[in-house]
């Protein structure tokens, strides 16, 4: 019987004579009972969960690995087979891995389960694009979308989301992101009619993050509001949509909706998404300061992002004080930095606010001055 189990690594002292740990070979072969288990049990959390162990195995697959592996789960010969043995680079002797696992001995399946398969294409375009071989990484992709529009089992569902996202991030890295909105949307309205929330939650956000870098702000503005309307399945993806539809009512001037949308992506994302967070709490800062608010100094001081916030917290010095020419200097020094961060264009909407300050500074000035 399959057994849903927790994959640890086992440390052992160097001078130990115990077997050693369990390969990475054996610790996808219990991720591929996982998911049969789930499958068969019509259980979608197994194969959440097969995904989320399948991330602490990702920096420690090797070609070798990958290969023992896909003549585990499919069949010698089978046209999925052949397809993604084609994509892997080839076989390193000297990297070759003995499975000393003894747990597991499940044999091949001669007719592998759907989702044992996508997870073969998920696994290998993992591999493929940590290691930089992005024109592979295209083709597997396109190869596991097509395989993936026959496919409409809920228990797919989960690892199709996965595999959209990297779909979309394999086209960005061969720098052909516009050419690939036409699937995504013909993806979504596949999604839509097959009724998967969880694939239509990620196809948004891919189209979303796909319009918003091409500047097409009306064009997300106008798919957001048509999209269909559901409870959020996944804490990520929710986050991901706050911020883009944060960013959305940055540019449409509506600065209140932005900010609450801003804030609360930067509430709600995870700890280990640094890298988000400081991204949402860029455009928070730069809203609050369209507001007329001074964010307050703990803002730039949390955890890990000090040095990203730095030329912000600069920034908002100068509109503190209404210092034009200060403002000027900072937005000059730091331009590189926010050209990356795209918030160039509201920076210039502050110059505004800052003559406003300076203009008010001195009018507290000279009043104070004729009534002392």
């Amino acid at each position: 019987m399959t057994q849903d189990v927790e994959m640890k690594e086992q440390q052992q002292p160097s001078n130990s004579t115990t077997p050693s740990s369990p390969s990475t070979l054996h610790h996808l072969k219990e991720i591929a009972s996982l998911i049969e288990t789930g499958a068969y049990a019509k259980e979608s959390r197994r194969i959440q969960k097969a995904v989320r162990l399948t991330n602490t195995l990702r920096r420690k697959l090797k070609t070798s690995v990958l290969h023992a592996f896909l003549d585990f789960a499919l069949s010698a010969g089978s046209e999925p087979f052949n397809r993604l043995i084609s994509y892997l680079p080839k076989e390193d002797e000297h990297e070759m891995e003995v499975d000393t696992a003894t747990s597991v001995t499940q044999a091949p399946a001669k007719h592998p389960l759907p989702e044992l398969e996508i997870y073969c294409y998920l696994l290998v375009l993992i591999f493929l694009i940590d290691q930089k071989k992005h024109n592979e990484a295209k083709a597997c992709s396109s190869a596991s979308i097509a395989r993936l529009k026959n496919l409409n089992k809920r228990t797919v569902d989960v690892l199709a989301s996965r595999l959209y996202s990297y779909y979309s991030l394999s086209y960005e890295l061969t720098g052909d992101l516009a050419e690939i909105r036409g699937n995504l949307l013909a993806l979504h309205r596949i999604a839509t009619l097959r009724h998967d929330e969880l694939g239509q939650e990620t196809l948004l956000n891919l189209l979303l993050r796909n319009y918003l870098h091409y500047n097409l702000y009306d064009q997300a503005e106008k798919l957001r509001s048509k999209a269909p309307r559901f409870e959020a399945h996944s804490n990520q993806q929710f986050c991901r949509y706050l911020f883009y539809l944060g960013k959305i009512r940055t540019i449409q001037l509506e600065y209140t909706d932005a900010k609450e949308s801003l804030l609360q992506a930067a509430r709600k994302a995870p700890a280990a998404a640094l890298a988000f967070r400081v991204q949402c709490n860029k455009w928070a800062i730069i809203v609050r300061l369209l507001l007329g608010e001074i964010p307050e100094r703990t803002v730039f001081m949390q955890k890990g992002m000090e040095n990203a916030l730095r030329p912000y917290f600069e920034l908002t010095n100068a509109v503190r004080i209404g210092d034009l020419e200060l403002f000027k200097s900072i937005a000059e020094k730091f331009s590189s930095t926010f050209s990356t961060d795209r918030t160039h264009n509201l920076i210039v909407r502050l110059r505004h606010n800052v003559i406003r300050t300076g203009l008010r500074n001195i009018s507290i000035s000279y009043f104070s001055y004729f009534t002392s």
